[in-house]
């Protein structure tokens, strides 16, 4: 190989863009996903052109073998394309989240109800009174006001009942929601409390992000469960398949872990090596789903069991997920919900046997 083909890249056989894989395979408007293939660059270090559908999407990097590409606004699922020198590539897969509800501020998971409806918090900064605390997207996807009252609505989870549980950052204070939207304190001083799961025996655990999980026992007697190192914004919890608890919560540190805490409260590390490890869920498989950053990519990451780590979703400034029936997900970032159709079944979060 000349110096002129290590600067311009591999020439492919045929003078045809191919394309082999797109990495990974479902993603969300803004995510960049790479298209792994040969002759996907013109001569001259010009730019390819990726249409995703009919939108073409801006290159962040170009080589023969590998196109980094945005994925843009308006894209849907479907074929993937990269164009050369008046030539085209085969089509390459992407799943593409569709937006179901813009303008809000979830700070963790979206939560849905037996019946499949979507909740999401408009949770507003410390001590702010917004005037919609908590969302309804009902699965006609009709966007509905459902809670006004609360101050700094965090997390949402649902008994084996289908009564609806909220956390506060506020005051400390978890809240018992009824359908229609009146609420009660269900147990009160934890701190600033933040992420909140039921287990198999519908106890009810808190995550103080100063430092705590408290268990809540069906009487409301109240206990420490656990302690961890404090996190900068929320603890996001879940139970894994196996009756452990598993909480993730950003530190200052770029390499933040997911903690493993077995049901007599002891603490191991699952998995390290995470940015900003935010919502948390689990597939039927057992693997575990983080809205995070891995290797400077953010979306999210899917942990196998033993510890394999890969991006499953490319998107920018996620910060929870659910998985909702019909394998797909209910994915919320700062400011959006977006609904993606995947292969891959959730868990169920309360044990109905």
């Amino acid at each position: 190989m000349t110096i002129s083909d290590r600067i311009l890249g591999r020439k492919s056989p045929n003078g045809q863009p191919h394309i082999e894989a797109v990495s990974p395979a479902a993603a969300l408007p803004g995510g960049e996903v790479r298209i792994i293939g040969s002759g996907l660059r013109p001569p001259e270090l010009k730019r390819p052109r990726v249409r995703f559908g009919e939108v073409e999407g801006p290159v962040v990097i170009s080589s023969d073998d590998f196109v980094v590409a945005r994925v843009p606004q308006g894209a849907a699922s479907g074929g993937v394309v990269v164009s050369t020198n008046g030539h085209s590539s085969n089509s390459g897969q992407l799943r593409v989240a569709t937006p179901l509800a813009e303008n809000l501020h979830p700070v963790t998971n979206p939560a849905l109800d037996a019946e499949g409806n979507v909740f999401v918090t408009f949770s507003g900064s410390r001590g702010q009174k917004v005037p919609v605390s908590i969302f309804k997207i009902d699965t006609n996807y009709h966007v509905k006001p459902f809670l006004t009252e609360m101050m700094n609505a965090t997390s949402i989870a649902f008994d084996r009942a289908g009564e609806m549980y909220v956390s506060s950052r506020y005051d400390g204070a978890v809240y018992r929601v009824a359908p229609n939207g009146t609420m009660s304190t269900y147990a009160e001083s934890m701190g600033v409390a933040t992420g909140i799961a039921f287990d198999k025996a519908e106890n009810l655990y808190v995550g103080d992000r100063s430092g705590t999980i408290f268990k809540i026992a069906r009487d409301r007697q109240i206990f420490v469960f656990a302690t961890l190192e404090p996190s900068v914004s929320a603890y996001h919890l879940a139970f894994g398949p196996h009756g452990d608890l598993f909480v993730a919560g950003p530190t200052p540190s770029s390499f933040d872990a997911v903690y493993k805490i077995d049901p007599h409260g002891a603490v191991s590390v699952f998995y390290r090596g995470l940015g900003r490890p935010q919502g948390l869920a689990f597939d039927r498989d057992g693997n575990l789903h983080v809205a995070a950053s891995l290797e400077g990519k953010r979306g999210v990451v899917k942990i196998t069991p033993d510890g394999n780590a890969s991006l499953a979703v490319a998107g920018p400034n996620l910060v929870g997920l659910a998985f909702a029936p019909g394998r797909s997900a209910i994915l919320a970032s700062t400011s959006a919900v977006y609904h993606l159709a995947w292969d891959t079944a959730g868990l169920p979060l309360v044990d109905l046997s």
